[in-house]
């Protein structure tokens, strides 16, 4: 029944889909193959090579992809990660991993592994300021500074970054510094459809900082970041990028020359939108009730044409369903872990 329910409050303008950019549609390079990536779920770029996670996973195992897709070599650690997500790459080269999954919601603490180019691993644990969450995209500024955005299926997706150094193992406590809802889409994909196009599946931040990526199962979303504050960036409006067609979403990234970059869990391919971050032009943040710039305080979110903003209140019956149907799907995949 969700599908069709759906469809009904898409017709009548009830979840009206945000209108998008004048994306160039994305392109595909190429498909991968390789087995042992058949959960898909980050990715990063140095430039020349892509770099790629599985979903979950026993081990730590970074995929050197070349851009045929053809696996290269993998970057391996022995840690036993609970539920890898997303992710990053630093300006020195260290990889980061989210080891932020949490379906059940019952995971006291979360973790991030930093991840050297020879494989050494060091675990950092994070604990949140208000219970547990799911959390499925990572963002990494200029500075350092990791950023983690959760997937809500009620649509409010809190962002979050350490409140102080990282500790090893920790845990370190992260402090919430804003929030933002997307608005449902027309976008074609995802598992659930309909449902799909308000879940953060993904970031990434672009080679000079300036242009912050979150995606959906079915879009993209940037973000201009003139001063590389990632927690202002998400309070300005956004440019959508459609992806469509995509079976379950869930990986994002930058090339150095601001080509954005996407990938779905299990077969498909690779994809390239040449030009995105020229999509985004620089722009003031909106006023968010005497927030500064730079201040990572609370917001309202942004809203209007072809950003995010908070899903209409008569479509909570149908997001509630939808993350039964979607977190039965996942537990199923993942049971165990």
């Amino acid at each position: 029944m969700l599908v069709p329910v759906l469809s009904v409050l898409l017709a009548l303008g009830l979840a009206g889909p945000a209108s998008a950019a004048q994306a160039p549609a994305p392109e595909p390079v190429c498909s991968v193959s390789d087995k042992r990536l058949g959960e898909l779920s980050g990715l990063v770029s140095d430039g020349s090579r892509w770099y790629a996670i599985n979903d979950g996973g026993t081990k730590v195992q970074i995929f050197v992809l070349g851009r045929d897709c053809a696996v290269q070599r993998v970057i391996s650690g022995s840690t036993d990660p609970y539920d890898v997500e997303d992710l990053a790459r630093a300006a020195d080269g260290t990889f980061w991993l989210a080891d932020t999954g949490d379906n059940r919601k019952q995971r006291d603490t979360v973790a991030l592994l930093a991840v050297t180019p020879q494989g050494k691993v060091t675990l950092h644990r994070l604990t949140y300021p208000d219970g547990q969450h799911d959390a499925e995209a990572l963002l990494l500024d200029a500075s350092g500074t990791p950023y983690l955005v959760t997937k809500n299926p009620l649509g409010e997706a809190g962002i979050y970054r350490p409140a102080q150094k990282l500790a090893s193992p920790g845990p370190t406590p992260l402090e919430r510094v804003g929030s933002l809802t997307i608005k449902s889409t027309d976008t074609p994909g995802g598992p659930v459809a309909g449902f799909g196009s308000v879940l953060v599946t993904g970031g990434a931040v672009s080679a000079d900082g300036k242009v912050v990526a979150l995606r959906t199962y079915t879009d993209a979303y940037l973000f201009a970041a003139p001063d590389r504050d990632v927690a202002a960036a998400l309070r300005r409006e956004p440019v959508r990028v459609p992806l469509p067609d995509e079976q379950q979403g869930e990986a994002i990234a930058f090339d150095s020359d601001g080509t954005l970059v996407s990938a779905s869990e299990g077969t498909g391919p690779i994809r390239v939108v040449h030009g995105a971050t020229a999509l985004v032009a620089d722009a003031e943040p909106a006023d968010e009730g005497g927030q500064s710039s730079g201040s990572g305080g609370e917001g309202a979110g942004p809203s209007g044409e072809g950003g995010v903003d908070t899903v209409p209140g008569l479509l909570l019956a149908v997001v509630i369903a939808g993350g039964v149907v979607f977190a039965w799907t996942k537990l199923r995949k993942r049971s165990g872990r």
